[in-house]
């Protein structure tokens, strides 16, 4: 709880200090000339970091109060001059007087837009700024590492996410409105190559985590709605660090009729991977290239053509493993210890590819229609034959012995083996037409989806285990083997789906606005048919004094099952999965303020799911094994809290706190034996599970993302990023009886990066013959990655002893690791 506590401080200690030192003031008084000492009135005079400021009389004279006792910097700044900054450090009421001589230059102020946020009144949305994403010092990067902020994390090393006790499968993700999909066969999350979500291409993010509109698909937790650029005119980017590299241009062409935007990434986690507690020889690679063409074919016709294509490749040859834990009790106390030398080695593969094309005709001033062909493949290859030799034992951790970091006391040993030659193909084509007409206080949009899904699998995975010379399970004269899964599966899918919906504006401004609308879906695989009506509805007082929008959710939120979610642990498909279903509802406020001269809003939301037919499942690192049955009821219930503002002017900071419980019920039943004095059974009960923790059930999340710089010179920066989240539950795999029995400790992760510009926007101080003259700005940053060395854990590695004991020994995650990047845009 001590670190819990100091996360809730620490923006209550950033006010308090910003407060304390506004207490002790001074002044500086002066003039501002030309480069003819002529008075340069109207000149904006603020200090750094801070929105407000005084400007110049006609004779040029200002006088403003500064902070006392610290160092701050004063910025002037005049349209068509060259911005001047100066430094001070005063003593308190002293005043100083200065004269300051600006340049002509051609910078040029930089335009303010000032937006309406209130006008995103949906339950359940977060706008997030996708120009963080390259700032946010993080393993993984990318747009998804800006929403674990807000939805919580356990594993550092995967791009993927669940939101209020969903899992990974349970969320939407659409760019420019095509659907887009994620390997299914990955079992570690440093199999992971590349997220498809390209930031240095994002233009907006809209992430909903509940109570999202029917115009967005059938999943029961979240929808992640990505739009890329639409380029006004040349220009790129380029960035290079140890983990990552990557380029982006775009452009235009035929008078501005035609747009393009083109992104290339390449990845390896060779130097992450390489500290982890399993030593061997690590080959990841990841690359991928994106393009999106547009062509106004005149006033009323624009086609859109967008294409990806990805591959990433993992290769590990495993050396040896030293895994450690404590145990404490008050009978037992021992550090024990777990070696394993292997032998074999893992190849994976994983490409996807996407292609689509739509057509956006304006017939009329108040009516859209949009037509979009799609096709996304998907091709997966996951071949691994290790075998580990493992003694295990209490682990000597005495420095001064002979025998520091050996196992002393050996307590069980034996020999596992893995094996899998698994196959995946998925194409998914789809043909969707959309449209918007726009009647008074009326929105309508509506759309209808016709998809085709063909999937060809194989699956041959099997596991031994070999404990002190007999096989597990132990069946007399007869070698066994466990968790073996085979199938061969072909078979299609054919989707249709369909929505539609009004957005009601009843008083503009403010006022009440209600949207409502209901989505169909019917699949030829189980020959189900569902609907889903989703109601939504805002409310903003207009005689109140503060600025304040209530807002609330309800709906039927369907999951029809695909590949995943069929596929048994036997590895056999049921085909006759029906999809879960669940009804949710959600309800909350926004309110903007100020504290001082800065912007801050305040969001609170609470929510409740009801969940039936729910396919239950386990999850080990990022794999999720369902059962492939509806044989579960669920819930989730929770609230959530948001500040969003700037700590320091024009320094975005976010801070998130989440409440939660998620329970399932289980439809089966064990029974409990009474043993005589022979350990023999002698009598029986009946039992039926009751509500148990789900794997994702974490009570409390907290997140913070914040930027600050010198208060002397604003082109030094630091980012942090900071997350927490309870404990996580573990299931003993095949156990329903003590079904999440195990727990992972709290995850606790603090990230730090700072960012130094090396090369300002200023290009008339540069030479004509310099390389870097068509640069805008170039940034190095250093980034320290688990800046507290925490030893987080993902997962346990269950180990049986001498005397059929067993024992869950942790696996963990990265340890502390620095990282180096370089940035430029032109």
């Amino acid at each position: 709880m001590r670190i819990v506590l100091v996360v809730l401080l620490i923006p209550s200690l950033l006010f308090f200090q910003a407060g304390l030192a506004q207490k002790r003031s001074a002044y500086i008084s002066g003039k501002l000339l030309d480069e003819n000492e002529h008075p340069l009135g109207g000149t904006s005079v603020t200090i750094l970091g801070r929105a407000s400021g005084v400007l110049t009389g006609d004779s040029g004279t200002f006088r403003i109060k500064v902070p006392a006792e610290k160092a701050f910097a004063l910025v002037f700044s005049y349209a068509g001059y060259k911005t001047e900054q100066r430094n001070f450090l005063l003593n308190e009421k002293e005043e100083e007087k200065i004269v300051v001589r600006l340049e002509r230059g051609t910078r040029q102020l930089q335009e303010v837009v000032i937006s309406d946020q209130r006008a995103d009144r949906e339950a359940g949305l977060v706008k997030i700024n996708p120009k963080n994403a390259i700032n946010i010092p993080t393993p993984i990067g990318g747009i998804e590492s800006l929403l674990k902020i807000f939805v919580g994390s356990n594993n550092e090393l995967t791009s993927q996410y669940s939101v209020r006790g969903g899992n990974y499968d349970e969320n939407l993700i659409y760019v420019n409105d095509f659907e887009v999909f994620r390997p299914y066969l990955v079992n570690n999350a440093q199999q992971e190559g590349l997220s498809f979500i390209n930031p240095e291409l994002t233009r907006s993010v809209s992430f909903y985590t509940g109570g999202f509109q029917a115009k967005y698909g059938d999943k029961m937790s979240s929808a992640l709605d990505i739009q890329y650029r639409k380029p006004s005119e040349f220009g790129g980017s380029a960035y290079l660090g140890l983990l990552e590299q990557g380029l982006h241009l775009e452009g235009t062409g035929a008078k501005k009729k035609i747009t393009w935007l083109l992104g290339a990434r390449s990845r390896t986690n060779r130097t992450l991977l390489s500290n982890q507690e399993t030593k061997g020889n690590y080959s990841p690679s990841s690359a991928d290239i994106q393009t999106v063409l547009t062509w106004q074919l005149n006033d009323r016709h624009l086609l859109e053509l967008m294409g990806a294509l990805s591959q990433t490749k993992f290769h590990l040859i495993p050396q040896s493993s030293q895994l450690t834990s404590s145990v404490f009790s008050p009978y037992y106390a021992s550090n024990l210890g777990l070696n394993i030398y292997f032998d074999g080695q893992e190849l994976d593969r994983y490409q996807t590819n996407m292609l689509g094309l739509s057509l956006t005709q304006q017939l009329k001033k108040n009516l859209r229609l949009k037509w979009m062909l799609s096709r996304f493949g998907d091709n997966e290859r996951q071949s691994y034959d290790i075998t580990g030799a493992y003694l295990f034992g209490e682990r000597d951790f005495d420095k001064s012995s002979a025998t520091f970091g050996l196992i002393t006391n050996p307590l069980g040993a034996g020999v596992y083996q893995n094996y899998a030659r698994d196959r995946l193909n998925i194409a998914v084509w789809n043909a969707t037409h959309k449209g918007y007409l726009t009647l008074d206080k009326h929105f309508l949009q509506w759309g209808v989806s016709a998809e085709r899904q063909t999937i060809h699998s194989q699956v041959n995975e099997w596991q031994y285990q070999d404990s002190a010379g007999y096989s597990l399970p132990y069946i007399p004269g007869h070698p066994s083997i466990n968790n073996a899964a085979r199938s061969n599966d072909d078979f299609s899918i054919t989707r249709l789906t369909g929505f539609i919906q009004d957005n009601i504006l009843f008083n503009d401004p403010g006022g009440v606005t209600l949207q409502g609308g209901i989505r169909y879906n019917y699949n030829t695989l189980n020959k189900e048919l569902l609907l889903s009506p989703r109601l939504g509805l805002s409310w903003k007082p207009k005689r109140q004094r503060r600025d304040i929008i209530y807002r609330a959710a309800v709906g039927i939120y369907d999951q029809p099952p695909f590949f995943r979610e069929m596929l048994r642990p036997d590895g056999t498909l049921n085909k006759d999965l029906k999809a879960q279903r669940s009804w949710q509802i959600v309800a909350g406020f926004e309110q903007n303020f100020r504290l001082g001269d800065r912007p801050f809003r305040w969001t609170t939301e609470a929510y409740y799911k009801q969940m039936s037919r729910v396919d239950p499942y386990d999850i080990n690192n990022v794999h999720i094994q369902y059962f492939g049955d509806n044989k579960a009821k669920a819930y989730a219930a929770g609230l959530e809290l948001r500040l969003f503002g700037e700590l320091v002017k024009d320094a975005e900071s976010w801070v998130s706190m989440g409440f939660m419980q998620t329970r399932e019920k289980i439809d089966t039943s064990f029974y409990t034996y009474t043993l005589d004095a022979q350990h023999q059974p002698v009598d029986s009960t009946l039992t039926k599970a009751g509500w148990v923790r789900r794997p994702s059930d974490r009570l409390f999340t907290f997140g913070m993302y914040m930027q600050d710089y010198l208060a002397t010179n604003k082109n030094l920066k630091v980012f942090l990023n900071l997350l927490y989240g309870s404990n996580l539950p573990f299931n003993i795999p095949g156990n329903l009886r003590y079904r999440n029995a195990l727990t992972i400790p709290p995850y606790i992760r603090i990230d730090l990066g700072f960012s130094a510009l090396l090369l300002d926007s200023e290009k008339s101080n540069r030479r004509s013959h310099s390389p870097f003259r068509n640069f805008e700005n170039i940034w190095a940053t250093l980034e320290v990655f688990n800046l507290i060395d925490r030893a987080n854990t993902i997962s346990y590695m269950l180990i049986k002893d001498f005397s059929n004991t067993t024992y869950a020994m942790p696996n963990r995650l990265t340890p502390r690791m620095l990282n180096l990047k370089l940035v430029g845009r032109f």
